[in-house]
């Protein structure tokens, strides 16, 4: 199983990045797909997921509203949206997946390895 999370990069406070995780090794259609983060210093936390129908999601209320995250079937692809960062935001950005949505967003079972978002202020 290989998840390889993309699109990191150093922002300016305000804009915009797009995060994207590509799977492989798992029948991605009855997987739920979860982002992670880690900041320097701090334990990993729940950003956001999205479960295999496509369409029920979850967000850290820290993100709600700024960050959207998608899948695309076709493409065993997840996107994390990221709007209006904040320098609190920086952090590296870990892309999991796991068949059940409550396992998904406490202890995934697959992990990628992390791209690190960089936002400046």
């Amino acid at each position: 199983v290989q998840l390889q999370a993309s699109g990191g990069g150093l922002v300016p406070t305000g804009m915009s990045v797009r995060l994207s995780c590509a799977t492989s090794g798992i029948t991605f259609s009855l997987y739920g797909i979860g982002w992670f983060r880690q900041a320097p210093g701090k334990e990993r936390e729940f950003v956001a997921a999205i479960r295999s129908d496509a369409i029920t999601t979850d967000y850290a209320d820290s993100v709600k509203g700024r960050f959207t995250i998608s899948r695309d079937n076709t493409k065993n692809t997840v996107d994390l949206q990221m709007n209006n960062l904040r320098p609190e935001d920086t952090a590296v950005y870990y892309c999991a997946a796991d068949h059940w949505w409550t396992t998904l967003k406490r202890n995934p079972k697959y992990w990628g390895q992390g791209t690190l978002v960089t936002v400046s202020s």
